[in-house]
């Protein structure tokens, strides 16, 4: 019997169609719900070039999903894990709030769910909830379920699981973000990884991200 397939999901970024105009950041927090200080998807920015010649250059950053996660390996409650799939996933249930992982991180790609709330701004916010991974989790006190806990981009797993990308690849103006399947050689996706552009941030340390960039 032929072994079914396993992917191994993963991104590649084109730095030369990105326009830095942040609606991957914005259809991020609308598709996860997240509160006040909790950010999956940002835009860093650097200036590249020699004066007069410079240039701002944006560079989105979704969390790496990495194969050797700087973040697992210091959870002192094993709450986060590299699924099969090579997402980096975090329960929420047995999460403490340590914030080693944070701390771990060598991209900046995670935060703490300090219980922030967008009610002051937007009438009955706390009622629409998304739930991580596909998951309700449930309420904490008067806080939502995720309260207390670090959180971080998941490539939308739950939109994964229904057939669809995740919200920033869906909603990139500039055509810059490829989603796909790494383990298949076929996929748009491996190949921009392995053509001679590509490249992945900090791969000095071994991280191995699933998130690629083509210069």
């Amino acid at each position: 019997m032929e072994e079914s397939h396993v992917p191994h999901w993963g991104m590649v970024i084109d730095l030369a169609k990105c326009v830095g105009c942040d609606s991957c950041t914005v259809a991020c927090k609308a598709e996860n719900r997240t509160p006040p200080g909790v950010t999956y998807n940002v835009v860093l920015e650097q200036e590249t070039g020699a004066y007069p010649n410079v240039r701002i250059e944006a560079i989105p950053r979704p969390c790496m999903q990495c194969e050797n996660p700087a973040c697992v390996s210091v959870c002192p409650v094993s709450a986060t894990y590299r699924g099969d799939d090579g997402i980096v996933v975090i329960d929420a249930d047995r999460c403490i709030g340590c914030k080693y992982c944070i701390a771990a991180c060598p991209y900046g790609a995670r935060s703490a769910d300090e219980g922030s709330s967008y009610a002051v701004e937007m009438q009955a916010a706390d009622q629409v909830t998304a739930p991580e991974y596909g998951v309700d989790h449930g309420a904490r006190g008067k806080y939502r379920g995720t309260y207390g806990t670090v959180r971080k981009c998941t490539f939308c797993a739950h939109r994964i699981a229904e057939g669809e990308a995740p919200a920033c690849c869906e909603t990139c103006i500039g055509d810059a973000r490829y989603f796909g399947d790494l383990n298949d050689p076929s996929s748009k996706v491996a190949q921009l990884a392995a053509s001679p552009r590509a490249f992945r941030l900090r791969e000095e340390l071994g991280t191995n991200p699933s998130v690629y960039y083509l210069k």
